[in-house]
């Protein structure tokens, strides 16, 4: 059976730069993006080895579009979701095609559109409270500011904010921790993370120590599970339509949160971050938002009802995520013998498809590199076929209208109030991680005078 499988994949070509017993590791952990972005050229599909497993890269939107509608023959699995597995469990994000439908019956209330505006008070008032803690021409690191807020808003939305700072802390370390680790143990042989090295310790004590602060958040609020309209409450409340009294156990509650937070902070903090390094590199742009803010919001804070005004600060996050999709990289594994163009991939086969790969797709877009939110403006609107960074079909992420209201109403608030400035010599790049976050990226904080 292995050999058929290996004789229906040899037909398609190989990524170059594979070395004997690694593979293509040393590419991947070195530069990941432009070792991508080099593959369309090889062909629509192009395998890769990661050690001495094999997977396929599909470098064609066309092909990527097929992958994510079919969740049945293409289902989560693959290094991704093994790691994300580790951390989320079996929550929405990660869980397999026979348990999604009922996970996501379940949660879609807590992200009914009628809930969005009382959420939108506590983004506002986090990004407020964060960005009002600044002192002009103050150094600061962006990334971790952006995350602040990405998490503090997390954080609140699941009720944690009254338990002790020692165990926010606690939760926002532990984050960090599984962000950093999730995407070298996607990349290494499963053996390798199960050695009892110092990273290896790290990452499994913060997983362990995670989930134990969540479960004492569930066992604390599930007594008394009125609606206080945060996602919790909305979690704590849902049934099975076909039975009543079937609500999620405390161990999946646990792993939806843990989801909501793989999901929802190092992603919102990303995209925060690089709108703000493209605004930088774009003074121009960041004028005419400065202007729109200021008009819009008139010294008040940003609100929900704001967000339809809020025109150039929505096509600034929509440009953001095609150039920088936070999730960049993910797998699928073959349930069953499918055709994907003119190749025959057999059951179990590893699937990599790539955001960012789609994103700056030459045919779809003109001059992908460039910073250019008026791509968006007037009829121009997001495709789901060649806009992905919340995924699509039926697995398409179900907090994005969740996640696109934060970061609008953050980016407002900010720019609202302050410029900043990217500190000379400095050299920003995608950090290494399952998320594309900036490394090194730090700014000045100017308050705004004009």
């Amino acid at each position: 059976m292995r050999e058929l499988a290996g004789r229906k994949l040899a037909s398609i070509p190989v990524a170059p730069k594979r070395e004997p017993a690694l593979g293509h590791l040393v590419p991947l952990l070195r530069d990941p993006l432009t070792f991508l972005s080099n593959l369309p050229r090889y062909g629509p599909l192009v395998r890769i080895h990661l050690g001495t497993a094999t997977a396929v890269v599909v470098c064609d939107p066309g092909m990527t579009r097929h992958v994510l509608r079919d969740d049945r023959s293409f289902d989560k699995g693959g290094p991704f979701y093994a790691r994300a597995r580790e951390i989320a469990g079996n929550g929405l994000g990660s869980c397999p095609y026979g348990d999604h439908r009922r996970q996501r019956r379940l949660i879609q209330p807590a992200f009914h559109s009628q809930r969005l505006p009382g959420y939108a008070q506590v983004m506002t008032r986090v990004a407020t409270e964060v960005t009002g803690s600044w002192c002009d021409e103050e150094i600061l690191d962006l990334p971790r500011e952006m995350f602040t807020v990405s998490s503090r808003v997390l954080l609140d939305m699941i009720g944690a904010d009254a338990h002790s700072s020692s165990a926010r802390g606690h939760m926002l370390t532990d984050v960090s921790t599984l962000f950093a680790g999730m995407y070298r143990r996607m990349l290494l042989p499963a053996p390798l993370g199960r050695l009892p090295t110092s990273g290896n310790r790290r990452y499994l004590r913060a997983r362990a120590r995670l989930r134990g602060i969540l479960a004492g958040i569930v066992t604390d609020r599930r007594p008394r599970d009125s609606d206080q309209g945060d996602l919790l409450s909305a979690l704590l409340r849902v049934s099975d339509p076909g039975n009543e009294e079937k609500k999620f156990s405390e161990s999946e509650l646990v792993d939806q949160l843990l989801t909501f937070f793989v999901a929802g902070t190092e992603t919102v903090a990303s995209t925060l971050a690089w709108a703000m390094y493209l605004l930088d590199q774009h003074p121009d742009i960041d004028q005419k938002l400065y202007a729109e803010t200021s008009g819009v919001l008139d010294g008040s804070a940003a609100r929900y009802e704001h967000l339809p005004e809020l025109e150039l600060v929505s096509r600034v996050v929509t440009e953001t995520l095609r150039l920088y999709p936070p999730g960049w990289l993910f797998t699928r594994v073959t349930t069953t013998d499918v055709r994907l163009g003119v190749y025959d991939i057999p059951r179990g086969t590893h699937i990599v498809y790539s955001p960012y790969l789609v994103h700056h797709d030459r045919d779809i877009y003109s001059r992908p590199e460039y910073f250019d939110p008026d791509r968006w403006d007037g009829n121009h609107k997001p495709s789901s076929e060649s806009f992905i960074p919340f995924g699509g079909g039926a697995r398409k992420c179900i907090g994005s209208e969740f996640a696109l209201t934060e970061v609008t109403l953050a980016l407002a608030t900010i720019v609202s109030r302050w410029r900043l400035q990217g500190v000379s010599g400095q050299y920003v790049r995608p950090a290494l991680g399952v998320s594309l976050s900036p490394r090194a990226l730090r700014v000045r904080a100017i308050a705004r005078r004009w």
